[in-house]
């Protein structure tokens, strides 16, 4: 039966949480034409809350889509007051929240997608703003009708540190965005001329993700530092050097801490974010993708490694074992010398590298979109009939 479900897009264009809107929308769209192909004509109204330079993103939708424009940030205080003002002219309604941020005042009931506690369990800001939010975050939960998390991890996290009941949690996958998995092979010439514009004429090993405290950046690098004396007389990886995407350096004085004591200044490089056909040309060229987090709700990088055939270094902790599986050099990311074993391993065996990365390939079969959507849609259903929503 169908349902009428507002659904808060404002992060469409955000890297991770921006991935994660897109891609629901695109597996709601797929489930829609499918019902189409079929004949069904009990398809679910979807309404998405938008900002106001978003509506050209969203153009392309079925007809069960419509857009509706909301320009004020979810973070903004007023938020909390003016969103579910405006929320209430959608009677009858079940609204999801693709993010852990809930207003105060949201009409109820709702749903909400935790992608991550690191906002709880990694904030290094103990001010009002930091205690509003996370008072925001365990109220807007429990009021919660069903609580999306994105991995067993993450819904073992919200049922042992916030206490929320087990039965209140659906565990639903994210997956890598379909670009990773479905576009054709990048030509050669469109390589060599992006390495080319940023001057890489040399092996690297690749991060990719933002550069916050449990992203383990300092151990990272001083485990690449210890890597390189290791192998500074080897043929092929002499002078191997750390590329990592993300955050602007700038902003975090620890990481930059971490490379002036390591003396790797000339042999780390910090590129800020890429658009997406680039950031695959980095994945695809290097020499592998180390992620030694210490915290994640899901992680998505290294399965967007996989993806492009790259092997993978990552965290033996949090939600990664349970994403990557076994198609992954795992380390102890509290130890910069493991985190230089589990590297220097999979650059110097070229039968483990072969290894992980057909593993890889098999990995990333356990995650798709339209099924993770066909999910969230049951996840509505539940929360509408314990909530006693009028289905059409």
């Amino acid at each position: 039966m169908p349902l009428r479900v507002v659904i808060d897009v404002r992060h469409l264009r955000d890297f991770g949480i921006g991935t994660h809107i897109r891609n629901l929308i695109r597996g709601f769209s797929a489930v829609s034409a499918r019902q189409e192909v079929q004949g069904l004509s009990d398809a679910n109204h979807f309404t998405l809350i938008a900002r106001d330079g978003d509506r050209e993103m969203l153009s392309h939708l079925p007809a069960n889509f419509s857009v509706e424009i909301f320009d004020r940030p979810p973070e903004d205080l007023q938020n909390n007051i003016s969103y579910p003002m405006f929320l209430r002219q959608f009677h009858g309604c079940l609204f999801h929240m693709p993010l852990n941020s809930v207003a105060y005042w949201m009409p109820q009931p709702y749903v909400v997608t935790v992608h991550d506690m690191s906002s709880l369990l990694y904030t290094e800001n103990k001010d009002l703003r930091a205690w509003l939010h996370a008072s925001r975050f365990r109220r807007g939960l429990a009021r919660a009708a069903r609580i999306i998390a994105v991995s067993t991890a993450t819904r073992r996290d919200l049922e042992d540190v916030l206490g929320v009941p087990s039965e209140r949690i659906r565990r639903i996958y994210n997956a890598p965005d379909p670009e990773f998995l479905e576009s054709a092979p990048i030509p050669r010439d469109v390589i060599e001329s992006t390495l080319e514009r940023y001057q890489i004429r040399y092996p690297f090993l690749l991060y990719a993700g933002t550069i916050r405290p449990q992203k383990n950046i300092p151990r990272l690098v001083e485990a690449f530092a210890v890597l390189r004396g290791e192998l500074e007389n080897h043929p092929l990886y002499k002078d191997l050097r750390l590329i990592i995407i993300g955050d602007e350096l700038s902003r975090y004085p620890a990481v930059r801490r971490a490379v002036i004591q390591s003396r790797v200044e000339q042999s780390v490089r910090f590129l800020g974010f890429v658009p997406l056909d680039t950031l695959r040309v980095f994945y695809g060229q290097a020499a592998a993708f180390v992620f030694p987090s210490l915290y994640e709700g899901f992680g998505l990088p290294p399965l967007e490694a996989m993806a492009c055939g790259t092997p993978v270094v990552t965290s033996n902790v949090s939600s990664l074992p349970e994403v990557v599986g076994d198609a992954a050099m795992m380390v102890n990311p509290e130890k910069v010398f493991d985190i230089a074993r589990g590297i220097r391993e999979v650059l110097l065996d070229p039968a483990l590298r072969a290894d992980l990365v057909e593993r890889g390939y098999d990995q990333l079969r356990r995650f798709n979109w339209e099924h993770t959507a066909t999910e969230v849609l049951d996840t509505y259903h539940e929360a509408a009939a314990s909530s006693g929503i009028a289905i059409e």
